[in-house]
């Protein structure tokens, strides 16, 4: 996983367009499933919305909807906007509440884009180190001193399997600690723990 930047909590936004309210909530979201599961629940907290329009960047997948607004005037400048802030592992969806006055393609495009650029502009971010995946075999009697190693190390995911070999650890950390895991394991171990990384 590459270095990125993403939004480190949480943000809404609220700005009001020729009488239509429109309503930014963005967050952190790290698969699709999440994404979408966001979007779901801000449709759930606007049951009375005349749209909830959304988009989500994750890597190299994307997607965005207009639910409803004319093609191209709500999703696309969403989109545009997470990407415009350098942003990834986000969703955004706007709400809208219809105030009475059409505002065209032009002016849907800058209130959904302008706004959901506003909402994340002024969010607070954080950068996500790269990590890897790794796992870590050990005979039994060396497991107690794989626990004691682990210890010093930024560990994400951890779980660990029983093999006839012995003990097998699945493990997440930041890739710049791994050089260094794999050399105090095969000190630690005397050469009898493998590390392997995950491809």
């Amino acid at each position: 996983m590459a270095l990125f930047t993403t939004l480190k909590h949480p943000t809404e936004h609220q700005e009001e367009v020729k009488g239509s309210d429109f309503l930014v909530y963005a967050s952190r979201s790290d698969t699709p499933e999440e994404a979408l599961a966001f979007v779901q629940g801000v449709r759930q907290k606007h049951p009375e919305a005349t749209h909830v329009c959304w988009a989500y960047k994750i890597e190299q997948q994307y997607r965005f909807n207009d639910d409803g607004e004319p093609g191209g005037t709500a999703g696309q400048p969403i989109l545009r906007a997470i990407e415009g802030q350098g942003l990834d592992h986000t969703v955004v969806a706007v709400v809208r509440y219809y105030g009475g006055t059409k505002l065209g393609a032009g002016g849907l495009v800058r209130a959904y884009g302008g706004s959901a650029a506003e909402a994340l502009r002024t969010a607070e971010k954080h950068e996500e180190l790269p990590r890897v995946s790794l796992d870590i075999q050990v005979p039994f009697e060396l497991n107690s001193v794989l626990y004691r190693l682990l210890e010093g190390f930024t560990l994400f995911e951890r779980s660990e399997e029983y093999t006839e070999q012995g003990l097998t650890f699945h493990l997440t950390l930041l890739a710049d600690e791994f050089e260094t895991l794999q050399q105090q394991v095969q000190d630690a171990t005397r050469g009898q723990g493998k590390v392997m990384l995950d491809s």
